[in-house]
C-alpha cells in the first residue's frame, strides 16, 4: 500500500455511480492509504465508509462538496473533518437539499412545456431508487432520466440541449457565498477547502476566496493540467495552506471513470491526517 489518498470521491447518495463501500474498496484495490467522500450536499454515506474503512485498514476523511456563486459563477467548497452528528450543520445541509429539490420542480416543469415529460418517479429511479431524505439529486440525476426515457443519446447531451445554463430547461438555484459555506465548514469543526479551480477559468475569484478563510486548495484534479496543478500549488505553499487533490470520481460508464478512477489524483495521506485533526 502507498501512502497515498483520493481526497474527492461520490457515491450514489449524490451524482455517484457506486455506494461508499465500494468507493472505500476501490481505494484499497487501487493501493491507497485513505479516501475521502465529499457528495454534494450531504454527509449521508460518511457511516457506511467509515465502517468499510474500519474493516478494510482504508483511512476514510469524512467530507463534502457545497455548491456556492461567486459574480454569478459557480464555485464548490469542500468540506472535511466536520463533526458528523452536529444538529446545526446537518440541518443546513437540508436546507441546501431543499433548494436543490426546489430546482429540480422548476427544471422538470421546463421539460414538461417543452413537450418532454419526466417524472418525479423517472427521476427517483435515474437517483438509484432511493427514498432517503438525505440523498442529494440534482442535474445529473434528471440527464440520466432524459437518457432512460429516450430522449438523448447520453448525459453530455442532456447537458448541451437542456439543462446547462442559458438551455430551454434550466432553471437557477439559490447558492451560497463561498465565504459562507466556509464560515459553515469551520462551526461544523471541519476545514474548507476550494475544488478544482481550474475547472472556473476565473482565477481572479478563487484568490479572494482562498484569502477569506480557506484552509486549502484542490490543486490535483483530474481536469487540471500540469501547469495548473504546479500554479495552485505553488498558491497555497505562499499562504500556508494545504494543497489538496483528487480524482472527483463518479463512476465508470462505457469502460471509462468519470472525471477520473479512485487514485488517479492522489496526495499525500498526511493531507488526510491533517483534514481530520482537531
Amino acid at each position: 500500500m502507498s501512502n497515498g489518498a483520493d481526497l474527492h470521491t461520490h457515491t450514489v447518495f449524490s451524482d455517484g455511480m457506486f455506494t461508499p463501500e465500494t468507493n472505500v474498496r476501490m481505494a484499497l484495490e487501487a493501493g491507497l492509504a485513505a479516501i475521502a467522500i465529499t457528495d454534494h450536499d450531504t454527509v449521508a454515506g460518511i457511516p457506511d465508509a467509515l465502517e468499510a474503512g474500519r474493516k478494510l485498514g482504508i483511512v476514510v476523511v469524512p467530507g463534502v462538496e457545497l455548491s456556492t456563486s461567486s459574480n454569478g459563477k459557480d464555485i464548490h467548497i469542500l468540506g472535511y473533518g466536520y463533526t458528523l452528528d452536529d444538529p446545526v450543520w446537518l440541518g443546513r445541509l437540508e436546507a441546501l437539499r431543499n433548494l436543490r429539490n426546489s430546482r429540480n420542480e422548476a427544471i422538470l416543469a421546463n421539460l414538461e412545456r417543452l413537450g418532454i415529460p419526466i417524472t418525479a418517479d423517472d427521476l427517483a429511479h435515474a437517483a438509484g431508487k432511493s427514498d432517503r431524505r438525505d440523498k442529494s439529486v440534482g442535474r445529473p440525476h434528471i440527464a440520466q432520466a432524459l437518457v432512460d426515457k429516450g430522449f438523448v443519446a447520453d448525459v453530455r447531451e442532456a447537458f448541451d440541449k437542456y439543462l446547462a445554463e442559458g438551455k430551454p430547461a434550466y432553471a437557477a438555484q439559490a447558492r451560497l457565498a463561498p465565504d459562507e459555506a466556509i464560515r459553515w465548514i469551520h462551526e461544523a469543526g471541519g476545514k474548507a477547502v476550494i475544488a478544482h479551480p481550474g475547472i472556473y477559468g476565473a482565477d481572479n475569484l478563487v484568490l479572494p476566496i482562498l484569502d477569506a478563510g480557506a484552509d486549502g486548495i484542490e490543486a490535483y484534479h483530474s481536469e487540471h493540467d500540469p501547469e495548473q496543478e504546479s500554479r495552485y500549488a505553488q498558491w497555497a505553499a505562499m499562504r500556508g495552506i494545504m494543497a489538496t487533490g483528487g480524482s472527483d470520481f463518479h463512476g465508470v460508464k462505457n469502460g471509462e471513470a468519470f472525471h477520473g478512477a479512485i487514485g488517479a489524483r492522489k496526495v499525500d495521506a498526511e493531507i488526510a491526517e491533517r483534514l481530520i485533526r482537531r
